[in-house]
């Protein structure tokens, strides 16, 4: 199963864009009315000593455009100086058009009136307006190195159809093509929409992407387990990524009132390397400073912990995150990434087609609630170190792995669960956790032939549930099972409302117990399908986890191991702990690197088991042992 890598490109080459979104401390938003043009070289020198060679960039709409026909050339003239100065300092700039919202405000230019961004065919006609003269005035200019049209619409414009975004959207990338814009252009909107979120906001990924270039989330994430945190932008980055765009983490950051100096530099490190592992090519921070003069004015006036998001403070003193940034930057020139790709995946995370509300008459938290167990499931594929990819039922199910995850499962079309027997028959595992869903709506097993997969008799009764009424759940063992021991006792917390903590009641009918719970009922079975395996497990087991704090690393990292073995997956690195992760990139040139990524407050001591050997790049040097910082990352090359 391939994982896509794929990379922007701007003049016939494939970039890495790495940098941060840019206002200068002499204004914020207000910088273009304000504009200090030496300040702006001495903000930018400092990004680019620290290994950022690009910064998105905004034209501030209010200011821009003050009349519906007037571009403000004072504004003109400055980001023209702006653009010189990237040209001089050795860097180059991703211009936004449409910014009207901006860090917990929208700010409308005074003739708007209340007038819809995508339906009102007069305000439609003056955005086109503005993004055609913004780029007839920059498109030759060698500092610009793509487009962005606008800046998070769907909190600006609000949500629409998707027949109006779309169009709305295409237009404006005409417009900037009518116009000789020849660089890649996205939409800004934060990749937001139903196939990444579940939430129809009208924004849809899949039709932007097919009119795009790239595709730019925007991750700020708050949860209540670190791993997760951590993994947030990576999976994110993922589940776009299997539509087959270059993917630019296009914001991402902190504020500093919200984590210390040291868990700062934390989040940012594994936010970075882990959306690499997961299919990113470009990064930009939110954002390059910090705007503690700035505490009197709008949006900062009532949104003060925007404050203080820079990569430096007000006096342009580097934060840990910007020293972050700069061994980033470091990592990828060494392994040349330009040059890299993701390995290809034989274990696949199954996203359900209702994730995408294209299912008529459905509930949409039930659809909803996907996104977040597999999320779940994805921090324990990694924490086993087993190379996981996403496949995407509404595109038809890859065919070529060898281990099919569908976690605390509600819901599946007809045909993907006659499918997903055909590949076991053909040799897959196919595991599947149970779950009857968040809401009251249809709650039941919606498998085309539940009892004929799995080799059961579900014993449901009609409208109830099964609760858990444990407050942990014990599996063990009746059998050995992939390399784990009879005997061996996996214990996971319970969780759920009262729709989802339950479990599903089935007897054995072709179907082996290879589990049972603390009670004695089938918690884990098997049945034997052609040259595979058929997997059920009788509680929803990654949805727990995900409603439990602090859960990571939990027992489903070891269930994950045991999967893997029996579907024969190759894991490259093994590290042997599941607070150590590790993934591999390979070049061009047959070197393979492994990024082995510690998730632990405190310093740990791995030895990996890897099919070869281990060499640290600088000294040559074979590594058998590994002694990790906290949260520390290290690249190293797999030879052999």
């Amino acid at each position: 199963m391939r994982r896509h890598f794929a990379m922007v490109n701007t003049s016939g080459r494939p970039v890495n864009w790495l940098g941060a979104n840019f206002w200068s401390r002499s204004g914020g938003p207000r910088m273009w009315s304000r504009y200090d043009s030496e300040l702006v070289r001495t903000e930018l020198r400092t990004l680019r000593r620290h290994g950022l060679t690009v910064t998105r960039s905004f034209f501030f709409w209010p200011d821009f455009m003050p009349e519906p026909e007037r571009v403000d050339e004072n504004c003109v003239a400055n980001y023209a100086d702006f653009l010189q100065a990237h040209l001089e300092i050795g860097m180059t700039t991703i211009p936004t058009f449409l910014v009207g919202h901006m860090s917990g405000e929208n700010f409308d230019p005074p003739w708007r009136g209340g007038r819809d961004l995508y339906t009102d065919v007069w305000m439609v006609d003056r955005q086109a307006w503005f993004v055609e003269r913004m780029t007839e005035r920059f498109a030759e200019h060698p500092a610009v190195t793509g487009w962005l049209i606008s800046n998070e619409m769907p909190i600006y414009g609000g949500h629409a159809s998707e027949e109006a975004v779309s169009s709305w959207a295409r237009m404006m990338v005409r417009a900037v093509r009518a116009a000789g814009g020849r660089q890649p252009v996205s939409i800004g909107d934060g990749a937001w929409g139903v196939e990444v979120t579940g939430v129809d906001n009208g924004f849809s990924v899949r039709e932007l992407g097919g009119m795009t270039d790239f595709l730019g989330p925007h991750v700020y994430r708050m949860e209540d387990d670190q791993i997760r945190q951590h993994y947030a932008a990576a999976f994110v980055c993922e589940m776009v990524s299997t539509l087959g765009h270059p993917v630019v983490l296009e914001e991402f950051g902190l504020s500093s009132d919200f984590a210390s100096a040291e868990h700062s530099a934390h989040y940012y490190r594994q936010a970075l390397y882990h959306s690499l592992l997961a299919g990113a090519t470009g990064w930009l921070a939110w954002n390059n400073t910090d705007f503690d003069n700035l505490f009197e004015q709008d949006p900062y006036r009532h949104h003060p912990f925007e404050l203080h998001f820079g990569l430096t403070t007000v006096d342009g003193e580097p934060k840990p995150q910007l020293e972050e940034m700069a061994e980033f930057s470091r990592v990828l020139s060494e392994i040349d990434v330009a040059n890299c790709r993701r390995r290809d995946a034989r274990t696949a995370l199954v996203v359900p087609e209702y994730l995408e509300g294209r299912v008529p008459i459905t509930d949409d938290q039930d659809n909803r609630f996907s996104f977040s167990v597999l999320r779940q499931a994805y921090v324990g594929a990694k924490l086993a170190d087993v190379p996981v990819g996403l496949t995407r039922e509404r595109d038809g199910l890859d065919g070529d792995c060898s281990l099919y995850v569908l976690p605390s499962t509600k819901q599946l079309t007809a045909p993907a669960g006659y499918r997903l027997e055909e590949l076991a028959r053909d040799g897959a595992v196919v595991y599947v956790s149970y779950c009857h869903g968040v809401t009251p709506f249809q709650r039941g097993p919606w498998f085309a032939h539940l009892n004929r997969m799995f080799g059961v008799e579900h014993q449901l009764r009609y409208g109830l549930v099964d609760p858990v009424e444990h407050d942990e759940v014990e599996l063990t063992l009746t059998t050995e099972f992939g390399g784990l021991s009879r005997g061996t006792t996996l214990r996971f917390a319970v969780a759920g409302n009262e729709h989802s903590r339950s479990r599903l009641p089935v007897r054995p009918a072709e179907a082996e117990v290879v589990a049972t719970d603390q009670d004695g009922s089938p918690a884990l079975l098997c049945r034997r399908v052609g040259q595979g395996w058929v997997v059920l497990c009788t509680y929803p087991l990654e949805h727990m986890a995900d409603l439990t704090p602090g859960v990571n690393p939990d027992a489903t990292v070891t269930l994950y191991e045991a999967l893997a073995t029996l579907a024969g997956v190759e894991r490259p690195v093994v590290t042997g702990d599941p607070s150590v992760s590790a993934d591999v990139l390979d070049h061009g040139d047959g070197r393979s690197f492994v990024f082995v990524a510690s998730h632990s407050d405190l310093p740990v001591t791995v030895k990996p088991e890897v099919a070869g050997r281990l060499v640290d790049p600088r000294t040559s040097t074979t590594v058998e042992t590994l002694e990790l910082a906290a949260h520390e990352v290290r690249v190293l090359l797999l030879e052999g």
